[in-house]
């Protein structure tokens, strides 16, 4: 088949574009025909949180991928539309994780389909944003309505696109969507997991000490804020965990820097407020003895699965799909997002020596997140 993928990619950086090349990379493997198209305008730059939307990293020498795609310009729209009306892809899969988009997927797929041929499915992330939005209630419909079928990640999403469309079509008969359900696949490109004390050298970190890694963007809805409450509880019981923050601040750090001297935490938390190369991801996994996520709202998050790359169990709460994948107890956990469930959990995990038998039981669980199940998930919709 001939499959174009639209969405973010190189040089754009980030788990959406790792996402998205990886997803590319797999459908070559099974000798589909397909070209990447990304954005020459991604986020103008006074909407963008962070420091820079670019990757430092060289092009992919695997992949087709050309800068295309301006979010901002409506003649844009409808000149890639018509180009890719012309060519005429058996699939255009729209890559969407917010409502900012959607003007330009519907108007793109609006036009490509007027060829007869192309099937627009949308590979969804989140229908909605972590943070509300107007965009949502204005943008989302209309995406919606552009697509003949989706792919999610979690079944969390999947409600929430059959909520929409129902909503849209209440006084029509029309049929609802297929929505397929593929949980994020593995991120297993990161290389071998660095020795422990070896990462711990690189990363100037004392061995002797037990770490818990919160890594990614820092954004409110993912709940640092909880988990320093729960590092002030635990204080007193578990002298010898560290906590380590890995990504860039998305929001005002020193909000966090006042919590930690507030909670008496400041010798026990350290900061790596940058974004964090694919290269050094094997260090601090490496380091790491377990992975805490404790958001306050969420669909899925790739963080989870490049743990299970390393083997690494991990502690989310139970919110969005997150819970649909950590089975508590036997890999990690799945707590409600409560400072104070965070901390027991924490306790429980140390305290009773649980890594080895988590360990294990990820090694079993992780052949389920193969690519090749994704590529699936598109070609079984209509």
């Amino acid at each position: 088949m001939n499959i174009t993928i639209l969405g973010t990619a190189h040089p754009y950086r980030g788990g959406l574009a790792t996402f998205n090349e990886r997803l590319a990379r797999q459908f070559q493997d099974e000798g589909h025909d397909v070209q990447v198209i990304t954005f020459t305008l991604q986020y103008p730059s006074f909407l963008f949180p962070g420091k820079t939307q670019y990757t430092n990293d060289p092009a992919p020498k695997d992949l087709s991928i050309q800068r295309a795609l301006n979010s901002c310009n409506p003649f844009n729209w409808i000149r890639l539309g018509h180009q890719l009306r012309r060519e005429q892809p058996d699939l255009l899969i729209c890559c969407y994780w917010m409502a900012f988009f959607a003007p330009a997927y519907s108007t793109i797929c609006r036009i490509v389909k007027r060829n007869h041929k192309t099937r627009c499915i949308a590979l969804v992330h989140n229908m909605f944003g972590h943070e509300k939005s107007i965009l949502d209630k204005l943008f989302a419909p209309c995406f919606v309505r552009s697509q003949d079928s989706f792919v999610t990640l979690s079944d969390a999403v999947a409600k929430d696109i059959k909520a929409l469309h129902s909503t849209l079509y209440t006084l029509h008969s029309k049929q609802q969507p297929q929505v397929a359900v593929s949980p994020h696949p593995i991120y297993d490109h990161y290389g071998e997991r660095m020795d422990r004390e070896e990462a711990c050298d690189v990363l100037g970190l004392d061995p002797t000490k037990r770490y818990i890694l919160f890594f990614g963007l820092v954004r409110a809805y993912k709940g640092l804020d909880l988990l320093l409450d729960a590092m002030e509880k635990i204080k007193d019981t578990q002298p010898d965990i560290r906590l380590l923050v890995a990504g860039e601040f998305y929001e005002d750090e020193a909000t966090y820097l006042q919590q930690i001297e507030r909670n008496g935490i400041a010798d026990r938390v350290i900061l790596r407020n940058e974004f964090i190369p694919d290269a050094d991801l094997r260090k601090y996994f490496g380091a790491a003895d377990l992975i805490v996520q404790p958001y306050k709202s969420a669909t899925q998050s790739g963080v989870t699965q490049v743990a299970f790359h390393f083997e690494k169990p991990i502690l989310v709460t139970n919110v969005g799909g997150l819970g649909e994948i950590v089975h508590h107890g036997k890999m990690g956990y799945a707590v409600v997002p409560d400072s104070q469930e965070i901390a027991e959990s924490i306790e429980d995990y140390f305290r009773h020596n649980r890594q080895k038998a988590f360990t294990t039981y990820l090694q079993k669980e992780k052949v389920k997140y193969g690519w090749d199940r994704m590529t699936k998930a598109f070609l079984s919709v209509k």
